[in-house]
């Protein structure tokens, strides 16, 4: 179901993320992510100068290269556009994130790597959608089973990666019941 209809209004500001998710030739997989922010008038900026309605104010990617666990072995960053001229010179430290694996406690490892003046706003908010983004490349890859079908079940010892990351994957509900019964926890 769509939003309900909107109040009259113009528009003004236009965030884009676009993430890619590639399996590469020796077995890993890159996933890239780009961030662009426009605005829909004009304005002048010190360093730039004047940025016209549609030029990008912020322009990032961020390509995590991953293994089949979701280990990050390569981490690349660049800044084709920032308000300031400093913006684009914090991208090397992404490389920091080598070694991380995309799972619980992700974000906050992140953060603790490439937050506050140690990281860019920007690259480090890219980081949540390019994992997300890993996952669901890798995942139903992986899973794959001969047929063409995605085996939901997994290894049965534990529980399986999607139970309880949503509404739809509750421990308690249908999908659970249905999917994984070993791990069901309703009526």
């Amino acid at each position: 179901m769509p939003l309900s209809p909107p109040a009259d209004r113009e528009p003004i500001h236009t965030r884009a993320i676009t993430c890619r998710g590639y399996r590469r030739a020796d077995g890993l997989w890159d996933i890239e992510g780009h961030l662009k922010d426009t605005k829909s008038y004009a304005f002048d900026n010190r360093h730039r100068g004047r940025i016209v309605p549609g030029e990008p104010i912020h322009e990032m990617w961020l390509r995590l290269t991953v293994d089949d666990r979701l280990t990050i072995v390569g981490a690349e960053a660049a800044t084709e556009a920032g308000p300031f001229a400093i913006c684009g010179a914090i991208a090397p430290t992404y490389t920091q994130l080598i070694g991380l694996r995309i799972g619980p406690g992700f974000s906050r490892k992140v953060k603790e790597r490439l937050g506050g003046v140690h990281g860019c706003t920007h690259l480090t908010e890219l980081t949540g959608p390019v994992a997300t983004t890993a996952f669901q490349t890798i995942y139903p890859i992986l899973a794959q089973r001969k047929d063409g079908t995605v085996d939901h079940r997994g290894d049965r010892a534990r529980p399986p990666p999607l139970l309880n990351t949503c509404h739809a994957f509750a421990s308690d509900g249908q999908l659970a019941k249905d999917l994984w019964p070993d791990f069901y926890t309703g009526p």
